[in-house]
C-alpha cells in the first residue's frame, strides 16, 4: 500500500467576511492585537455631505513632441464640494523614465512655484502647513512610474489646480515610436505588515472602486508632436482620438469626448516616420555652467543566422487574482502561441503562480506535440485567483536543474502588481549566469517598473500586451529578437570631442533593430567624431558620427534633465537593496541641483496665507478605478492577508461623523489554483487545478453568509474585535468536514465562525484534480470589527 506523507499548509483562499459595526456604543473595549498587511481596499461612499470623498475633478496632459523628446504638462484639479476642510491623497502614475522638474500651485489668482526639497524636510513643512491652516500641495516619488500628490487644507468651495511637468526620451522599436502616458495606478499586493511598513510604502493601502466602474474623475490630453522627418502614420491604440496633420512632419492629437472617462487604462500613441527612419544623431544644449548631449546610433540591420542554437525555455505566469478574466485570457493566447511554435530541438518547461507555485514537470520537457499540448491543457485549465507571491516563483524557477548545452532562457508574464521589485531584481541579479529573463507585462495598465527592470537586469527585453489581438505581433518580435544576433563588446571612442560624465558608463548588449542611445556632457567646442564599434554574429559593426553636424539648439534644453535621470536610474531604480549613505546622498544632490524629483528630494508648495484657522482637517484618499480588464478578485487576493476591508476613504477624524448602521461587507471567494503530477482520491490538498465552487456561484455564497452570519450580542457588549482563522475541509462529495479554529480571539466569535461554516455543508461543489474530485483543505478568516 502506498503511503502519502502530507505536510500541514495554511493557504489563503480569499474569501473574506467583515461584520462592521458604526457608531456603536462600548460600555467596555478589549483590544486584539492582529498582524496587518497593507492592501488596497473597495472604496464605499456614505452620506455624509460634510466630507467630499471625490476631491479630483479632472486630470489634462499637455504633450509637446519635438523630434525623440516628450515634454509633458499635467493640470490636476481640486475642488471641495463638503462643508468641511479637507486634505486630498491622489496616488498616480508616471512613465518609467520621466524626469519631474517641476510643479506649481494655483489658489484664486495665486500661483505658487513649488520648490526641490529634501523628501523628509518636505513632508516636515507640508505637515507643519498643514497644522497651521495653509493650503500646501506635496509631491512625493513612491516608485520610479509612482506619485503621491497631498493636498492640504482645501476649503470648502475652494478649486486648487496643480501642475507638474516632465520630460521623457522616446526611443524607437523595429522603426515604431511609442508614447505612453500612464493614468492609473493598479492594486499592488504587498505581504509586508503594516506596524512594519516604511512612510514611502504606505501608498499601497488605497480604495479603488468595483470592476467596470468609471473613474470619478475626468480625463483629457492633447498632444503636439514636431517630428523633425515626414511622418507615416499615427495611431492610438488605447483611446479614440481625432488626428489632424498640419504638415507632414506635424499633427496634433485630440482625446474624443467620448473618451472623457477613459483614465481607467494608459493612453499609448504609436507612429512612424517615412521610410521607417530612425532620427540617428546627436542632439546638443550649451547652458550657463555645463553643456549635455545625448548621442542616438542605431546600427545596422543584421541577417538572421542559418544555424540557431537549441534554447530551454522556462514560461513563469502569473495566475493571480488580479490576473483573472481578461488578462489571463491574453496569457493564455500568448503562451499558446510561444510554445506551439517552439522548435523541434527546443525543451522548455511551465511554472504557475498566484499564492503558490506549480510546475508542469521537474524537468524540462522535449518540444514534440504530446509535450506542447500537454502544457496548452495545462495553462488553459487555470482561472486566476488568489495573491502574487512573485519571489518564491522566482526562486523555484532558478531551482530547476537545467539542460547542459542549451542556452537558458525565462519567460515572465504578470501584470506586475507587487511592491517586491527591488528584491525581485536583487534576485535577478544574483543568477544572471543561469538563465536570461524576458518579461511581458500583461493587461491595460501594468507596473512597466518591475517589468522593464526585470528585464533590464537579466538581459532581456520587455514587452507590454493590452490586448489579445497584439499577442501574436509580441510572441513574434520575442522570437525575432531571440533568433538574431545581439550586438556585442560594444566600444564608444570620442575623438576631439572633449567629453565626461558618460551615461551609461559602459554600453550593454543591444538587441536588433534598437538604438544605442549614450548621455553625457561635453566641454569646449563641439566638434571632433563618436565611433561605435562592436559585434553582431560574425560581423564586424562600425559607425561613426560627426559632431561638427550638429548643433547646440535651446529647444534640446530637456536633454539635462535627461542625462540626470538616466543616471538616477542606474544608480537608484535598479540598484541593490542595500542603499548607502553615500549613494543616497549622491542622488539627493543631484535631485537639489537639477530640480528633479527622486526617491529623496520632493517638490512643495506652501501658501502664506492661513485659511484655516482651526486646523482641524479630514484625510479623503482619492479613489482609483480599477484598470480596464481587471476584476475585483485584485482586491480580494491583496484583502486576504490584511483581514479587513476598508470601509471609507475618508478618515473624518475632526469633522462630525454622520450616523451610521450596523452593516456586513462579505468579499467574494477566491480560490488559489495548483496540481500536481500525481493524483490519488485518498490525498488532501492545499490547491487544486479546479477549485471547490458554493453552489450558485460567488453571489450565491455572499448573499448566504450576509443572511445567516450573526454577531454575537456578549462580544458588541465587549466591544471585541478581530480575526477568527476556520481551517475546515471540503470533501470530494462536497460536504464540509473537519472544521475547526486554527487562530480564535473570544468564545463566542470563535463558536459564530464555526457555525456559519457547518451551515454551508452539502452546499459546496467539491475541487477537482485531472477531472477527479478530491478533498481540499480551506482555511477561511472571518473578521469581527467594531
Amino acid at each position: 500500500m502506498k503511503t502519502t506523507v502530507l505536510k500541514s499548509k495554511i493557504v489563503n483562499i480569499g474569501f473574506l467576511l467583515i461584520i462592521v459595526l458604526i457608531s456603536y456604543k462600548v460600555f467596555s473595549q478589549e483590544k486584539v492585537n492582529e498582524d496587518k498587511t497593507l492592501s488596497p481596499y473597495f472604496f464605499i461612499q456614505t452620506d455624509n455631505p460634510q466630507v467630499d470623498q471625490l476631491p479630483l475633478k479632472s486630470t489634462f496632459a499637455k504633450v509637446n513632441i519635438a523630434g525623440v523628446i516628450a515634454d509633458v504638462r499635467i493640470t490636476q484639479v481640486y475642488k471641495n464640494e463638503g462643508t468641511c476642510p479637507i486634505e486630498a491623497i491622489y496616488v498616480f502614475p508616471g512613465s518609467t523614465r520621466a524626469a519631474v522638474y517641476g510643479m506649481k500651485m494655483t489658489i484664486d489668482e495665486r500661483t505658487l512655484i513649488a520648490k526641490i526639497e529634501e523628501r523628509e524636510k518636505a513632508r516636515q513643512d507640508y505637515e507643519d502647513a498643514k497644522q497651521q491652516g495653509k493650503s500646501a500641495s506635496l509631491l512625493e516619488q513612491q516608485r520610479p512610474n509612482v506619485f503621491q500628490m497631498s493636498v492640504a487644507n482645501i476649503m470648502p468651495g475652494d478649486e486648487i489646480e496643480v501642475e507638474l511637468n516632465y520630460t521623457e526620451l522616446l526611443i524607437p522599436d523595429e522603426g515604431v515610436y511609442e508614447f505612453v502616458y500612464p493614468i492609473v495606478v493598479g492594486p499592488r499586493y504587498s505581504n509586508t505588515p503594516e506596524d512594519l511598513a516604511s512612510t514611502d510604502e504606505m501608498w499601497v493601502s488605497n480604495p479603488y472602486t468595483h470592476e467596470g466602474e468609471q473613474p470619478f474623475y475626468t480625463y483629457d490630453i492633447s498632444i503636439y508632436l514636431a517630428a523633425g522627418l515626414p511622418i507615416n502614420g499615427v495611431v492610438c491604440t488605447s483611446h479614440d482620438v481625432d488626428v489632424n496633420f498640419m504638415r507632414k512632419d506635424k499633427v496634433i492629437i485630440d482625446l474624443k469626448d467620448s473618451e472623457k472617462h477613459g483614465g481607467n487604462r494608459d493612453f499609448i500613441l504609436k507612429y512612424r516616420l517615412k521610410g521607417d527612419r530612425i532620427k540617428t544623431g546627436i542632439l546638443l544644449f550649451e547652458g550657463e555652467k555645463e553643456n549635455f548631449f545625448l548621442a542616438m546610433i542605431q546600427p545596422p540591420k543584421q541577417v538572421k543566422p542559418e544555424n540557431i542554437p537549441p534554447r530551454e525555455y522556462v514560461f513563469i505566469v502569473d495566475v493571480s487574482g488580479s490576473m483573472s478574466g481578461y488578462p489571463l485570457d491574453i496569457s493564455k493566447k500568448l503562451l499558446k502561441d510561444l510554445i506551439g511554435n517552439l522548435k523541434p530541438s527546443d525543451k522548455f518547461n511551465v511554472l504557475l503562480f498566484a499564492g503558490a507555485s506549480n510546475i508542469l514537470s521537474q524537468r524540462s520537457l522535449d518540444a514534440n506535440e504530446s509535450n506542447i499540448r500537454r502544457a496548452i491543457n495545462f495553462i488553459d485549465r487555470q482561472q486566476g485567483g488568489g495573491v502574487t507571491e512573485l519571489l518564491p516563483a522566482l526562486r523555484r524557477a532558478l531551482s530547476l536543474q537545467g539542460t547542459e548545452n542549451y542556452a537558458r532562457t525565462f519567460i515572465i508574464a504578470t501584470d506586475g502588481y507587487v511592491t517586491v521589485e527591488k528584491k525581485a531584481f536583487d534576485l535577478i541579479r544574483d543568477n544572471l549566469g543561469k538563465a536570461n529573463f524576458f518579461t511581458f507585462g500583461i493587461g491595460s495598465s501594468v507596473d512597466r517598473y518591475i517589468i522593464e527592470g526585470m528585464a533590464h537586469l537579466g538581459k532581456g527585453i520587455p514587452y507590454v500586451i493590452t490586448k489579445q489581438s497584439e499577442a501574436k505581433v509580441m510572441a513574434d518580435k520575442f522570437r525575432k529578437y531571440v533568433e538574431n544576433p545581439v550586438m556585442t563588446n560594444i566600444r564608444v571612442k570620442y575623438q576631439g570631442f572633449d567629453v565626461y560624465d558618460i551615461e551609461p558608463a559602459e554600453v550593454p548588449d543591444v538587441f536588433s533593430e534598437r538604438p544605442v542611445l549614450i548621455f553625457g556632457k561635453w566641454k569646449g567646442n563641439p566638434e571632433g567624431t563618436i565611433e561605435l564599434t562592436g559585434n553582431s554574429g560574425n560581423t564586424y559593426i562600425h559607425e561613426k558620427l560627426d559632431v561638427k553636424k550638429f548643433k547646440a539648439e535651446t529647444s534640446n534644453s530637456g536633454i539635462r534633465y535627461l542625462w540626470v535621470r538616466e543616471r538616477i536610474r542606474m544608480l537608484d531604480d535598479y540598484a541593490n537593496l542595500e542603499q548607502n549613505d553615500t549613494l543616497v546622498g549622491e542622488i539627493t544632490q543631484l535631485g537639489l541641483k537639477y530640480n528633479l524629483l527622486t526617491a529623496y528630494t520632493s517638490f512643495i508648495a506652501i501658501d502664506t496665507e492661513v485659511r484655516n484657522t482651526d486646523g482641524k482637517t479630514t484625510t479623503v484618499k482619492q479613489p482609483l478605478p480599477l484598470p480596464q480588464g481587471v476584476s475585483d478578485k485584485a482586491i480580494a487576493g491583496s484583502q486576504y492577508y490584511n483581514g479587513g476591508l476598508g470601509i471609507n476613504s475618508a478618515r473624518a477624524t475632526q469633522c462630525k461623523k454622520s450616523k451610521g448602521e450596523l452593516s456586513a461587507v462579505i468579499q467574494e471567494s477566491n480560490l488559489e489554483l495548483l496540481s500536481d503530477e500525481e493524483v490519488e482520491e485518498t490525498m488532501l490538498f492545499a490547491l487544486v487545478e479546479t477549485m471547490p465552487e458554493f453552489i450558485g456561484g460567488e453571489k450565491a455564497l455572499q448573499e448566504f453568509l450576509k443572511k445567516n452570519i450573526v454577531f454575537p450580542e456578549d462580544a458588541k457588549q465587549k466591544g471585541i474585535s478581530g480575526t477568527v482563522y476556520v481551517e475546515f475541509i471540503i470533501d470530494t462529495d462536497g460536504s464540509v468536514k473537519d472544521i475547526k479554529i486554527m487562530r480564535g480571539i473570544y468564545p463566542s466569535l470563535n463558536n459564530e465562525a464555526i457555525r456559519v461554516i457547518k451551515l454551508t455543508n452539502g452546499k459546496w461543489k467539491p475541487g477537482e484534480q485531472r477531472g477527479k474530485p478530491v478533498k481540499v483543505k480551506m482555511t477561511l478568516p472571518v473578521r469581527f470589527e467594531i
